[in-house]
């Protein structure tokens, strides 16, 4: 044992060590203690700042992820609408719009002796119409949504069919109109909205004239059927019928009380003008015999002088204010919050409207969804959607006019009405009413069918349709009937 010591002492004895000064000793313990907690704090705070970094990272590809997907549309290059173009798609400028349209013309195989000898008697049968039509689409659709039908009402009218997709939807082109009408442009002379239903109507019958047309069918479906409609009234020697799908125009609540006052004042109109006139002249020669009369009489007009002042003055201030609470909503609605709300609601809602759309959301295919939300990879698709909303809202030219409600019955062409028996976003009965408001209309609907007869229920719908205008332009007496009453206008 005490050989074992004696052997390991000369290895642990501190002679073996140099020696140097306690206070050289303690100065390089604190410097090594210092090094290494400085050391420590460096790889603390590498730590961190990588792990911060990840997770902005992560944060960063998380929302650039969300922003990428609307309604599974990628966001992150949108295109000009001419790049997204079909092979048959066409465009054309009017008014600063690049307009995409598609034209279907009559298959000429279908005028050659076929098999079938109930198509070959149909396509002899086409020749004696001889109008082109026009479709116009509902809100959130594009000219995507009449390709089914297309080519098959071009075979019935053996003519031309046009569809073309309004501003704000499909493929026509994105226009700034906060820029073309701000303060800061020079000319003072204000753009008409290209998100207003007015300039819809222009380019319909811009349309008319591209195809060198006196007369056309118009076809209108949902919204579209408000365009059909306004179209009518701005030029009704122009159209030959009008055929409205699913119409989102709010029918009248009355239309039996409302035809019949119609009635009484065209009929005995004169008959009541001549009783007020005689109650007029046997109030008058009471006048000058009685002062008392005489004296209420003037003040019963200075009464009347001073209400109506007073009623000048509260419709100067309402006017004051209307005009300050479209402004004011004006600028809110085509602002960037707007723009967002616009993204948001299409992303939450845009799928399931389509789905709602159908009897069958099941016979939906991924072709009819890529249809549907293509136009969402055009640039400036969620601003324009902000654009239409406002025009929609508080277009001051719509002000001006006589409610479309109230014009239902100055409608004088052949009109054909269409809706499907389970329409969820445009019930039924409001066609029904709406077909009961237009004087000698037609009305059609179709068993297990939704917002979309002629995508969802084609033969149906193109069999009704045919129907119709064997019926009402078929024959061609009728279209020399149809001729001479659009030379009264």
């Amino acid at each position: 044992m005490s050989g074992l010591v004696q052997h390991a002492s000369p290895v642990f004895h501190l002679s073996n060590f140099p020696r140097r000064p306690f206070s050289e000793v303690v100065e390089n313990k604190i410097f090594m203690l210092h090094s290494t907690h400085k050391h420590a704090l460096l790889q603390a705070a590498a730590s961190a700042s990588s792990a911060a970094d990840y997770s902005g990272e992560w944060v960063d590809a998380k929302t650039k992820q969300r922003r990428r997907k609307i309604a599974g549309v990628d966001q992150d290059e949108l295109l000009d609408p001419t790049l997204l173009a079909d092979s048959d798609s066409c465009f054309c400028e009017f008014k600063g719009v690049i307009i995409h349209h598609k034209v279907c013309d009559a298959d000429p195989q279908a005028e050659k002796p076929l098999e079938n000898q109930a198509y070959s008697q149909l396509a002899h049968q086409t020749k004696t119409i001889g109008f082109p039509m026009i479709l116009l689409h509902g809100f959130g659709a594009s000219v995507f949504s009449w390709n089914r039908v297309m080519k098959l009402l071009a075979q019935i009218t053996g003519s031309k069919v046009l569809a073309f997709d309004r501003p704000a939807f499909g493929l026509t082109s994105r226009v700034n109109f906060s820029e073309q009408s701000s303060p800061s442009n020079q000319d003072n002379t204000r753009p008409l909205n290209p998100y207003s239903t007015a300039f819809s109507v222009l380019a319909t019958l811009h349309f008319m004239d591209l195809l060198a047309a006196d007369k056309a069918i118009i076809v209108g479906h949902s919204a579209g059927s408000i365009v059909a409609v306004n179209s009518y009234f701005e030029a009704p020697e122009r159209v030959a019928a009008l055929i409205l799908v699913a119409p989102a125009i709010l029918a009248p609540l009355s239309v039996t009380k409302m035809a019949k006052r119609n009635r009484l004042w065209k009929v005995e109109g004169n008959q009541l003008g001549r009783y007020d006139q005689i109650q007029e002249e046997s109030v008058n020669s009471n006048i000058h015999e009685n002062p008392l009369i005489r004296f209420c009489k003037i003040l019963s007009k200075f009464s009347q002088y001073i209400i109506g002042a007073i009623m000048q003055m509260m419709k100067r201030t309402a006017n004051m204010l209307k005009s300050l609470y479209r402004k004011a909503l004006s600028t809110i609605l085509r602002s960037a919050f707007a723009v967002m709300l616009v993204r948001m609601i299409v992303d939450r809602f845009g799928i399931a409207a389509i789905r709602n759309s159908w009897h069958d959301p099941s016979q939906i295919t991924e072709h009819v969804l890529h249809g549907y939300t293509k136009p969402l990879r055009a640039k400036g698709w969620d601003r324009a959607l902000a654009e239409y909303t406002a025009a929609l809202l508080i277009d001051p030219a719509s002000e001006s006019k006589i409610p479309l409600v109230k014009r239902l019955d100055e409608i004088s062409c052949p009109v054909l009405i269409v809706t499907g028996d389970n329409d969820r976003l445009v019930p039924s009965w409001n066609a029904e009413t709406l077909s009961r408001a237009i004087p000698g209309s037609c009305f059609e609907v179709i068993k297990h069918c939704g917002h979309l007869p002629h995508e969802e229920r084609v033969e149906e719908f193109v069999t009704i349709v045919e129907k119709f205008l064997r019926k009402v332009l078929g024959g061609p007496e009728k279209q020399g009937m149809q001729a001479a009453s659009s030379s009264v206008y």
